[in-house]
């Protein structure tokens, strides 16, 4: 293939480096410079007096030494990764001279690198110039071409200097322009002549053979390179490029005219072209037009990068000096002009030459780029739909539609639906919906727009295809689409395909109005599909089929509930005649499932194993097995299904009362719902319906065998105005009070007097409460009469008020008159006054005998006793010494005291007086650290303040003695 037909771009920004170091120019000045190479993060200048100088990165000098004493440096190789240079000096006067250094290893006599080793090129003594040089990266193996045609293969351990074999393994009459290694199993050496290109097996296998001719045709010196990362062998002619492999000699591409250079960068074939040869004859028109300048056009040199995978020309210009040298490092490529110029090529960005490849609509080579770099899925699915959209643009939709196809996974789906929202496109956006159903990234969106295009074009084929495919798609949305289309037997079908039930219902339901159906359908379910869904849809079912959903409810809610099943029908003999027709039109009321209703838009299929007989038409067949085991739900969660439903209620509420296995909590429910259910119907009928239903409410008070809450019956029978069920509640429950509150809060005085003799004895409140209501207005004082006097004698006799309470009570209306309360009064004030007088009485003994008893303790210690009694106060006897006298005026003798020793002597007879004091003493000092005696004894007395003072008087409130 011709370069020429190959597009050429600019991937590569060029730079011309200036170091900052004024004296670098000279040194890559030709005069100075005599070879180069690049390796290491460094550049290695060899020059013609034997000195290597290494430049940084920022073209400095960082090291000079002196590596051969005679002759200039023409060859070197930096082995990339290592500190390891080999340097080869030559002077025609004596043998080419090859060092290896150790750039890590000072030399301690000179200061500069080490020299590992150090050997003279033979070449059977002829003095030629070096024409080529080629060594493998461990340095085990090296070859060195010269101008005569002989090749010298040396071989050994140059880096331990432990000796090295050279040999000569070609020899032609031609001069040597490139030697390369290929390394593998077997190493190779290629050879270019000038007028051949030949192999040499080197080590391995088929070793020793002669070179082998690859082709009858050379190269230039320079025009010889290797692909580090294939390992083929890349050769420019005059006519072409070639490459040579493993199996001899692969593609080449033409492209006509000279070469200097050839060098391999990355995906790359750096190509040097050199300037044209000048003619020799008179003054062209050209150069009498422009003058001096003319000798500058054959003077330029071309530089090109090909991507020969690509088959593009990746950067081409051309430079008007010639070009010396190409050499790579820190991921860029260098070359060297003859006058000593530099200039840098850096590779643009993906993104960069992505973007250059937009704007000339090149997506195809794009795509093809992306895919080389190795790019992920997204950035190669984003040029798919850049080219997709030009294709759209130029108006190729279907191939356009196949970019985006392949890009699927990472674009946004409405940026391609919306191109193709045209009717005319409706077949390509038919196709891209499919396949994002396909990948499983529809939306409820792009299944809703599916749908609406098959049923725009009408193709009930494809949607049924579409449904029962298997597709990845959005259920709901099918099934939305369906029902709103008018297919409500698909919408079911694809409901019971996968599994479910709930929409089946709600189709069967809402949609087909198909009562009978939907609940025969719940029937033949498993208990925890049936339950759900006969809550949802309680209401309506009971709208329309209240017995059948009443016995579900019973049976569900009573443990008796088994799934329905159909019982196996005999095939029918088809009779012959006339019979044959009346069977035809039996068969005819036969519903069977998926059939077509009349408002459905197209026919289904009904599949012969899916179809099943409704309720109606075949008996149910018997569950050996006894029912499922399931979770019975407590009664009151089915209660409010049967809103405005009070006759089915009642045959479920009685139907549960019936079953044994309620617990307590659950019969108390149903009574009390019961009751209620009674009372409401009863409140809407008047006569003996009224009373039938009232007594039904009283059966279930009087007859109970749960004890309903009494608060509810209670509420129920007063929003009801079922006066016998709340008395005879109360009177049940002990609620006495709550029965003289009901009189009083109706207004009914006789009432609240009734009950007030009848409990007032059992509740004493009730005196309180008679009091407040009793003078709580004029017409129930007048009612009450001297009922009022009653209630003040019960409440002073027992103590239920005190008087302060008494007479805040009545004063909170003024409704109650002195004198209606004035006798209570003169009683209550003379009996305090009676009482005080006695406390004052009281009060003032204590004060005397607690004076006394001061005085006659004072005298007992200040002044001496005179003991007058003769008789022993023990025996009787008179009394003779020893005698023990007591302070106490008691006398005994000695011996009938039984005590000896310096003890302390109690008087025997004031001994149990005072023991038991001293123990009412103590008592009294321990419960004075009890308070919470003191609170307890305070919060049962009614006399509060004789409860204090009697613990007063215990010390309960004496501050606590310090030591």
């Amino acid at each position: 293939m011709a370069l020429t037909s190959w597009k050429t771009f600019n991937f590569f920004d060029v730079s011309e480096v200036k170091p900052a170091d004024s004296d670098i120019p000279s040194l890559l000045n030709s005069a100075e410079c005599s070879c180069l190479c690049s390796g290491s993060e460094n550049l290695f200048l060899g020059s013609n007096d034997g000195h290597v100088r290494i430049l940084s990165r920022a073209f400095k000098v960082v090291r000079t030494f002196h590596a051969h004493d005679s002759g200039s440096i023409t060859h070197m190789r930096q082995i990339n990764g290592t500190s390891t240079l080999v340097t080869i000096s030559e002077d025609l006067s004596n043998e080419p001279v090859l060092k290896v250094w150790a750039l890590d290893k000072p030399d301690k006599k000179t200061g500069g690198p080490k020299c590992l080793s150090s050997l003279g090129i033979q070449n059977g003594r002829k003095q030629f110039p070096i024409s080529a040089f080629a060594a493998l990266d461990n340095l085990s193996q090296l070859a060195v071409g010269f101008a005569n045609g002989s090749v010298t293969a040396i071989r050994g351990d140059l880096i331990n200097d432990r000796g090295a074999k050279q040999r000569t393994v070609f020899e032609s009459e031609e001069p040597i322009t490139g030697v390369e290694f290929r390394d593998g199993p077997t190493t190779t050496l290629y050879l270019a002549t000038t007028g051949r290109i030949l192999t040499l097996t080197i080590s391995g296998r088929g070793q020793g053979q002669p070179a082998k001719n690859l082709e009858d045709y050379g190269c230039g010196v320079g025009c010889m390179t290797v692909d580090s990362k294939s390992g083929d062998i890349i050769v420019a002619r005059d006519d072409a490029i070639y490459s040579y492999g493993v199996n001899g000699r692969g593609p080449s591409y033409a492209y006509e005219g000279p070469k200097q250079l050839v060098s391999v960068f990355r995906d790359f074939i750096a190509l040097v072209t050199p300037p044209k040869a000048e003619p020799t004859s008179k003054p062209s028109v050209l150069r009498r037009f422009v003058g001096r300048q003319a000798n500058d056009l054959y003077r330029s040199s071309t530089f090109a990068l090909l991507d020969t995978d690509l088959k593009y020309v990746a950067h081409t210009e051309t430079l008007v000096a010639q070009i010396r040298n190409i050499f790579l490092e820190w991921g860029d490529l260098f070359l060297l002009t003859l006058d000593g110029k530099l200039f840098r090529y850096h590779e643009k960005t993906l993104g960069q030459k992505l973007e250059i490849l937009y704007q000339r609509d090149l997506y195809v080579l794009a795509i093809n780029l992306a895919q080389k770099a190795g790019v992920d899925n997204a950035q190669r699915n984003t040029i798919l739909r850049k080219y997709g959209d030009y294709l759209h643009k130029k108006g190729d939709y279907d191939t356009a539609m196949q970019q985006y196809l392949k890009a699927i996974d990472n674009t946004e789906p409405s940026q391609v639906i919306r191109k193709f929202l045209d009717s005319q496109r409706i077949n390509n956006l038919i196709e891209y919906l499919e396949e994002l159903h396909e990948h499983d990234k529809a939306t409820v969106d792009h299944t809703t727009l599916l749908l609406n295009c098959y049923a725009k074009l009408k193709d009930t084929e494809k949607l049924e295809t579409f449904i029962k495919s298997g597709t990845n798609f959005d259920l709901e949305t099918a099934i939305a689409m369906c029902r709103q289309g008018g297919y409500h037997d698909q919408a079911v079908y694809l409901s019971k395909k996968h599994g479910e039930h709930d929409r089946v219902v709600d189709i069967l339901i809402e949609d087909s109005k198909n009562y009978e159906e939907a609940l025969d359908y719940i029937a033949r379910h498993e208990p925890d599909v049936a339950y759900p869904n006969l809550m949802r849809y309680a209401r309506v079912l009971l709208e329309h089929c209240p017995q059948e959903t009443t016995e579900l409810f019973i049976d569900y809610y009573t443990g008796k509930y088994q799934p329905r099943k159909d019982a196996p029908v005999a095939p029918l003999q088809v009779p012959t005649g006339g019979a044959a027709s009346a069977v035809q039109n039996l068969a005819s009321f036969i519903p069977l499932p998926y059939r077509q209703s009349t408002n459905s838009a197209t026919p289904f299929p009904v599949d012969s194993q899916q179809a099943a007989l409704s309720n109606g038409d075949v008996a149910a067949a018997t569950d050996v097995q006894g029912p499922p085991e399931y979770d019975v739900p407590k009664p009151r969660t089915a209660f409010s299904s049967f809103v405005d439903h009070s006759d089915q209620f009642i045959l479920f509420l009685e139907a549960c009362l019936r079953d044994g296995n309620m617990n307590e909590k659950d019969k108390v429910d149903l009574h009390t719902t019961l009751f209620e259910v009674y009372l409401e119907i009863a409140a809407s009928k008047t006569g003996a319906e009224k009373r039938e239903w009232e007594a039904k409410a009283k059966t279930l008070i009087h007859g109970q065998e749960v004890s309903m809450d009494a608060s509810n019956v209670l509420l129920l029978s007063h929003l009801s105005g079922f006066q016998d069920g709340t008395v005879l509640v109360r009177e049940q429950q002990g609620l006495r009070f709550d029965i003289f509150r009901s009189y009083a809060s109706a207004g009914d005085t006789a009432g609240a007097i009734k009950a007030l003799r009848r409990y007032g004895p059992e509740e004493p409140q009730l005196y309180q409460a008679a009091l407040a209501y009793f003078t709580s207005s004029p017409k129930v004082l007048e009612e009450a009469r001297d009922e009022l006097d009653v209630v003040l004698r019960k409440i002073d006799e027992d103590g239920l008020m005190a008087p302060l309470q008494v007479i805040q009570t009545l004063s909170t209306n003024a409704v109650a008159t002195m004198g209606m309360v004035k006798k209570y009064l003169s009683d209550t004030i003379e009996r305090e006054r009676k009482e005080i007088s006695n406390n004052r009485r009281l009060i003032e003994s204590y004060r005397t005998e607690t004076d006394a008893k001061r005085k006659e303790m004072e005298e007992l210690g200040t002044k001496s006793a005179v003991f007058q009694t003769r008789r022993c106060s023990a025996c009787g006897g008179s009394l003779d010494l020893p005698t023990v006298h007591f302070l106490c005026k008691h006398s005994f003798h000695q011996r009938c005291l039984n005590q000896t020793g310096d003890d302390d002597i109690e008087c025997p007879k004031c001994a149990p007086t005072n023991s038991n004091i001293r123990a009412f003493r103590k008592a009294q000092e321990d419960s004075a650290d009890r308070h919470e005696m003191f609170q307890d004894a305070l919060q049962r007395s009614r006399d509060k303040f004789g409860t204090i003072s009697e613990f007063f008087g215990r010390g309960v409130m004496a501050v606590p003695a310090t030591e």
